[in-house]
C-alpha cells in the first residue's frame, strides 16, 4: 500500500480564536505541501474584501446554507453568530481525496472539535494560540474589517474558545510566525508519515 493510500481519508484541522493566524499558516503549509488540499468552507456571509467565491469560502447566503443543513449536504456545521453559518460540504471532501490528497481545515473552535471527534484517529487537530489577548486585539483592529461591537464580539467568543484548546491533539502559540509555522509543518509531517 502506497503512502497515498494510507493517508487516504486523512485530515488536518486548525482552529483557533479569530486574528490568531491560523489562516496565514494554512496559506503557508499549503503553498509548500503538494500533497495538502484545503477544504472551501461554506459560509452564509457576504464575502469580505478581496474574498472570492470558490476559493476562500463557498458564500451561499443563510437560505441555501438552511436548505442545505436539511438536505445533510454537511460534514459539520455550526451558527457561528446568528444567521452567520459556516460549514463544510461533504462535496469538498469528496473532491480533495478525489485527487488523492489530505483535507486541511481552516475553521473555528467548534467545527475543529466536531470534526476530530468524527474522524477521530484520521484527524490531526491543531490549536493556533495567541500569544495574549492584547495581541488578539490589535490584530483584530489592524484587519480595519470589522466593527467596534464585532470586535467586542470576537474576543469575549476568543476567551471561551482559548478554554476548549485542550480538546485539540496540538497547541501551536503563534507569536514569531515563522516559528509557529515550523512547528505545524513538523507536526503535519509526523501525521502523515506512514
Amino acid at each position: 500500500m502506497t503512502a497515498d493510500e494510507l493517508n487516504q481519508g486523512k485530515v488536518i484541522v486548525f482552529s483557533a480564536p479569530s486574528g490568531a493566524g491560523k489562516t496565514t499558516i494554512v496559506k503557508a503549509l499549503l503553498a509548500s505541501q503538494e500533497r495538502l488540499s484545503f477544504s472551501i468552507s461554506a459560509c452564509s456571509r457576504d464575502p469580505r474584501g478581496e474574498e472570492v467565491d470558490g476559493k476562500d469560502y463557498h458564500f451561499i447566503g443563510v437560505s441555501e446554507f438552511k436548505s442545505k443543513i436539511e438536505r445533510n449536504a454537511f460534514v459539520e456545521w455550526e451558527e457561528v453568530y446568528k444567521d452567520h453559518f459556516y460549514g463544510t460540504l461533504n462535496s469538498e471532501l469528496h473532491r480533495i481525496w478525489k485527487d488523492r490528497k489530505t483535507v486541511v481545515f481552516d475553521v473555528d473552535v467548534v467545527g475543529g472539535i466536531n470534526l476530530k471527534k468524527k474522524f477521530g484517529a484520521k484527524a490531526l487537530s491543531i490549536f493556533v494560540m495567541p500569544p495574549s489577548e492584547q495581541v488578539l486585539e490589535q490584530r483584530l483592529r489592524g484587519r480595519n474589517t470589522d466593527s467596534e461591537d464585532r470586535i467586542k464580539q470576537r474576543l469575549a467568543k476568543a476567551k471561551q474558545e482559548i478554554e476548549l484548546s485542550e480538546a485539540f491533539d496540538i497547541i501551536i502559540e503563534n507569536d514569531i510566525l515563522e516559528q509557529a509555522i515550523q512547528s505545524a509543518a513538523k507536526a503535519v509531517n509526523e501525521f502523515l508519515e506512514p
